[in-house]
């Protein structure tokens, strides 16, 4: 795909949240991966700028085929950029020079208007960096394909120097220059400076590391569910907690994988095989569809649910979007419903021992809140489950128990922003199969039309073809 529509595509798939700008760059099929992702930085750093020129000057009235994303790609790189130098705009060089004047004009007058000289000074920069933008590197290493100590003895050759396991956050905090350390408290990650890019890493390539911050490991490893089990992943894509749940389990079992975004629910399968994820089916599916009583689900005993939400503890995002505030409430109450459903249907399920509740979220109404009124609706059948007591930050009081759950910041816990409740069956019926011997599971069914199987290991992806934190 040409660089112009590869960078529109990026740019929409950041502002829709389906993942980072690093991620999505890296995930695309483009070839010059430096380009793209300094092209699509400069065009979101100066995004306010565009749009205000691009509003000004009519653009998008006068050309009414041209997209938003695209157009703000190349008015950036006609005003701000490089300029489109011999064949570089192809085929929309003669759009732009139409416009060109104009648009250099509302430039002109944006400036005027803000009393600046220089385009540098149309931005509103932080004169000190925020938390958000000192949170480490945290990479898991893929226990399916590689162990600890291989990761590490594999970075040490190439020069980088081992402090092995922290002992506090003040250790990571410290790190700097060619240094990793263990986390102190999940085994199998590995702590990197910040700002540590690793996606050009032939580990990181082969799958043998996962690129995955701290607290949206939490999930996976706090639901634990034992070789053998079988697992929903209730709104699974990009694929990263999915792909750890496969790791929990040794690809021994079955996780059940969920999400309505065709194309999210594509790179999570690539990124599902490059990981060597074998005991997956995906389906592109409605979680809240999906029947409690269907006899493919009757041995799911664990359950993971980290829902769509607002992303307002995104650290990747607060730093790529500066002007990413507060949702709206409307949205807030919007999520909140959504969320509260999901929780709720997810607890029907006959089997269920365990759940985990996570959203990247920093709003009350998107977590304890959900919660709260999901555990009153099934008053007496599950309760929240205390966990990883030396957690420094623990849920906001708003209700009896609220401390049992985790929150993160980068602040606290030198994380992204992220919410997790544990919630336990308070009996479990004696009906449920052990996890530790599974029953072999029934018959297959005929698959539903839109259902698809993930890719083992060296398999073409199970598309035609990598959310949250």
């Amino acid at each position: 795909m040409a660089l112009y529509a590869t960078a529109a595509s990026v740019l929409a798939g950041v502002e829709s949240r389906r993942g980072s700008i690093k991620g999505l760059v890296y995930a695309s099929s483009f070839q010059n991966v430096k380009q793209l992702y300094a092209l699509v930085c400069e065009t979101q750093r100066y995004s306010s700028v565009l749009d205000a020129v691009i509003t000004s000057a009519g653009l998008l009235r006068a050309e009414k085929k041209l997209r938003p994303h695209l157009a703000k790609v190349l008015v950036y790189e006609l005003l701000l950029g490089k300029g489109f130098k011999g064949g570089s705009g192809g085929r929309w060089k003669p759009l732009l020079d139409r416009h060109q004047a104009r648009l250099k004009a509302e430039l002109a007058r944006l400036k005027v208007h803000r009393g600046v000289s220089k385009n540098e000074d149309l931005l509103q920069v932080e004169s000190k960096p925020g938390p958000a933008s000192q949170v480490p590197r945290f990479v898991r290493v893929n226990t399916l394909k590689t162990c600890c100590d291989d990761a590490v003895d594999y970075f040490k050759r190439q020069g980088f120097s081992y402090q092995g396991r922290a002992s506090s956050l003040e250790d990571l905090r410290a790190l700097k220059g060619k240094c990793f350390l263990l986390d102190p408290l999940l085994p199998e990650l590995l702590v990197f400076p910040a700002q540590t890019d690793l996606h050009d890493h032939p580990l990181y390539q082969a799958g043998h590391l996962i690129l995955q911050d701290k607290a949206s490991c939490l999930p996976a490893v706090l639901l634990a569910p034992p070789p053998g089990s079988h697992v929903i992943d209730a709104c699974a894509a990009p694929g990263n907690k999915t792909s750890h749940l496969a790791a929990l389990l040794k690809n021994q079992g079955k996780i059940f994988a969920f999400d309505l975004d065709a194309g999210r629910l594509a790179s999570m399968a690539t990124l599902l095989a490059r990981a060597g994820v074998s005991c997956c089916e995906l389906a592109e599916e409605d979680f809240l569809a999906i029947s409690p009583s269907d006899q493919r689900y009757r041995q799911v005993q664990y359950i993971l649910l980290d829902p769509s939400c607002s992303g307002s503890g995104m650290a990747t995002r607060r730093l790529e979007e500066p002007g990413a505030g507060t949702p709206s409430k409307a949205r807030l109450q919007a999520l909140a419903g959504f969320q509260r459903r999901a929780l709720c249907h997810a607890l029907t399920f006959p089997s269920l021992q365990r759940l985990v509740y996570s959203t990247c979220s920093l709003c009350q109404e998107e977590n304890e809140d959900v919660v709260r009124d999901a555990l009153q609706h099934n008053s007496g059948t599950f309760r929240l489950v205390p966990v990883l007591p030396s957690w420094p930050h623990r849920g906001l009081g708003t209700f009896p128990g609220a401390e049992c759950c985790l929150r993160a910041s980068p602040e606290t816990t030198l994380t992204g922003g992220f919410f997790v409740a544990v919630l336990e069956r308070v009996e479990v019926p004696s009906s449920v199969p052990r996890a530790e011997a599974p029953a072999p599971p029934p018959e297959a069914a005929p698959r539903r039309k839109r259902r698809r199987r993930a890719a083992a290991p060296g398999a073409p992806p199970c598309t035609e073809q990598e959310g949250k934190p």
